[in-house]
């Protein structure tokens, strides 16, 4: 059986979509995304997207860029998946050593990738020289028979809204979210500093949801929100939650959450998704207090190049 590596082109998006919701469905993917992702990215990245086909039929997929926002240079990420049922055939190898070639051309002299932390997964990145760093949790929240905790009232001074509130004018989103990306925990530190690549890649993302996203407000100023993102028909995934440094301690970012969970479900939303980081404790016992649990690990992996 005859494996072979090729790019992407947009009439493969719903094969795409259907790889990566085989392997990781703890994420909101969607086939006007992928095609949105490619189209839209910024030059920098140098974003390049593969599939594998065994025998003319995708069976594996994998994303490459640079981090171009990062203020460490030559930070490069890739991450394959293949289809249960098609490793073991070398989809996985191929698609990883096509893209470490991209990335090398690129400018890249560090490569970080996600590894499920499955003994089959992390072997095959330990056997391809890859090293662990930090891990995630993949939690999940069942809306439909699960239950939320009641609506909070807004303390005396603070004001829930909805992110579409900000359709005309997001920059003060744009500004919260730069700040609190600054302070997430990661391997690849990244600085939000293109107002016009935002707003292309995240505020005008298929998947992002501003009508589901809900911003505290403190006297007037966004002091934290929950942002939202969705497939459009039944999966809710929770793409940040964070408080400007002035503002932490006070319970905003569960009053932003929780605020946008019952609109989810109350627009039929049945299954929410977030994922963080197993050293952000803060965010882990918020998303514990809502009734998220674990569903799965990973490991983000690095290998220098050269």
């Amino acid at each position: 059986m005859t494996v072979i590596v090729r790019d992407f082109r947009p009439s493969d998006a719903e094969a795409w979509t259907r790889v990566r919701r085989a392997v990781v469905p703890y994420l909101v993917t969607t086939p006007e995304q992928v095609v949105h992702d490619l189209a839209h990215a910024h030059p920098d990245r140098r974003y390049r997207l593969l599939v594998a086909e065994r025998d003319g039929e995708i069976v594996g997929t994998a994303q490459a860029g640079i981090a171009h926002d990062s203020p460490e240079p030559g930070q490069g990420f890739c991450t394959p998946h293949v289809l249960p049922g098609h490793t073991g055939h070398g989809a996985g190898s191929l698609l990883l050593s096509t893209a470490e070639e991209h990335l090398a051309q690129a400018g890249a002299t560090v490569v970080h990738a996600w590894v499920l932390d499955t003994p089959e997964n992390l072997e095959f990145a330990r056997a391809r020289d890859y090293r662990p760093g930090r891990s995630a949790h993949f939690q999940h929240l069942d809306l439909a028979g699960g239950t939320l905790p009641p609506l909070q009232e807004a303390p005396a001074g603070v004001e829930l809204r909805p992110g579409s509130d900000f359709d005309d004018d997001p920059r003060p989103l744009f500004e919260a979210d730069a700040q609190v990306t600054l302070d997430e925990p990661s391997d690849i530190p990244t600085e939000l500093d293109d107002y016009e690549d935002w707003l292309t890649n995240i505020w005008r993302h298929p998947a992002f949801d501003s009508a589901l996203t809900t911003v505290a407000l403190v006297d007037g100023r966004v002091a934290a929100f929950s942002a939202a993102g969705t497939d459009g028909e039944r999966t809710y995934s929770s793409n940040m939650t964070g408080t400007l440094r002035a503002f932490r301690g006070r319970g905003l970012a569960k009053l932003a959450k929780n605020d946008s969970l019952h609109r989810a479900r109350a627009a039929g939303y049945t299954d929410a998704y977030t994922s963080n980081d197993t050293g952000n404790a803060p965010m882990l016992a918020i998303n514990k207090w809502f009734g998220y649990t674990v569903r799965a690990t990973e490991v983000r992996h690095a290998r220098t190049l050269g």
